[in-house]
């Protein structure tokens, strides 16, 4: 099975600041038991969305002016904390295809990429500017553009940045290793068979 060729996320956004936001945060740990990822979806951020009864916190994620977002906005190290692959996945069950940050933790980065779901960097003044432009109109039209590197609204338009590898697989449509991996299956059988075991 041939996978997207991923060059660009066009959508609506939600700007969730603030930096250090940890995997902790993003999905709870008593939520790591499910037996499915798509079991997550819904959980993102559940514990700082809803109060120890269950009420509305009055997050961003639950401001109706941003239902259906499917780019995230947030501040810098977004995703630190334990490698919990949970956390991504929690995110892109929740129906978002894309994060722009200031910086972001490494595994967190990676387990992002291998669902296909860019994370790109850009300077806190554009991300707040942005958040703005979405608080004015929440309709705002985000287009993050993998191959130019930029990130478009509006009349507006800035740069970002990602490791040009997470770059190149998304563009190509190598981003999910496993999926490789089933469809070589032929190739992976004929090395194996050509090792000799001792």
């Amino acid at each position: 099975m041939a996978l997207d060729q991923i060059t660009q996320v066009t959508g609506t956004g939600v700007h969730i600041p603030g930096d250090d936001i940890d995997t902790d945060r993003i999905i709870p740990a008593r939520y790591l038991k499910c037996v499915t990822f798509d079991d997550l979806a819904g959980t993102h951020f559940y514990d700082v969305r809803f109060d120890q009864d269950g009420k509305p916190t009055g997050h961003p994620l639950d401001d109706p002016r941003f239902a259906g977002a499917s780019i995230m906005l947030s501040g810098s190290n977004f995703g630190c904390g334990s490698s919990r692959e949970h956390a991504p996945q929690a995110i892109y069950r929740s129906g978002f295809r894309a994060i722009i940050a200031e910086s972001f933790a490494e595994i967190f980065f990676g387990n992002s990429t291998t669902l296909g779901m860019p994370c790109v960097s850009a300077s806190r003044e554009d991300i707040e500017a942005l958040g703005t432009a979405l608080g004015e109109d929440p309709g705002t039209e985000i287009r993050i553009d993998l191959e130019a590197m930029t990130v478009s609204y509006g009349d507006h338009s800035f740069a970002v940045t990602m490791p040009d590898s997470a770059r190149q697989a998304l563009t190509a449509g190598r981003w999910d290793p496993i999926q490789e991996l089933l469809d070589n299956e032929e190739q992976v059988r004929a090395v194996g068979e050509g090792l000799a075991y001792v």
